[in-house]
C-alpha cells in the first residue's frame, strides 16, 4: 500500500490496488484495515465536513478518496448497496463496523456516542 500527505489534511490518502473481484469485499477488507476509515469523494462538501470533524477531535483517519481510484464507481455502488440508499459518500467505519453516512455520524456525535466508538477502535486515546 502506498500512501501520501494530503495537502491540507492531518491524514494520509491510501491508495491501492487490490485483487478482489466483488466490491464489497474490497470494502470490508478497506474499511477492517484503519480504526477510522472514510469512503469520500474529493469535491464533496459533506465528506469535507466529516473529514474535518474527525481531524478537530485528533483522530487521524484513512480516507479512500473514490474520485481517484479506477474502482471507484464499483466501490460508491457497493457502499450504496451496504447503506440501503442513495446517499454514496461519505462512509465511515470505526473498528470495521459501518457506522454510516454524515447523518450517522453526527448524530452519534450529538449522542454522545462517537467518543466512546472511536476510543473502542483505539483511534482516540484520551
Amino acid at each position: 500500500m502506498q500512501y501520501h500527505q494530503a495537502e491540507s489534511w492531518g491524514y494520509h490518502v491510501a491508495t491501492r490496488t487490490c485483487m478482489a473481484s466483488d466490491p464489497l469485499e474490497k470494502v470490508a477488507r478497506l474499511a477492517s484495515e484503519s480504526a477510522v476509515v472514510v469512503f469520500s469523494i474529493s469535491s464533496c462538501c459533506m465528506c469535507h465536513a466529516v473529514k474535518r470533524l474527525f481531524c478537530g477531535m485528533g483522530v487521524n483517519p484513512t480516507v479512500y478518496e473514490l474520485d481517484h481510484d479506477p474502482r471507484g464507481e464499483e466501490i460508491k455502488k457497493a457502499l450504496m448497496r451496504l447503506l440501503g440508499n442513495s446517499t454514496s459518500v461519505p462512509v465511515v467505519f470505526i473498528g470495521g463496523k459501518l457506522i454510516g453516512a454524515m447523518e450517522r455520524v453526527m448524530a452519534s456525535h450529538i449522542s454522545g456516542t462517537l467518543v466512546p466508538l472511536l476510543k473502542e477502535a483505539g483511534a482516540l486515546w484520551l
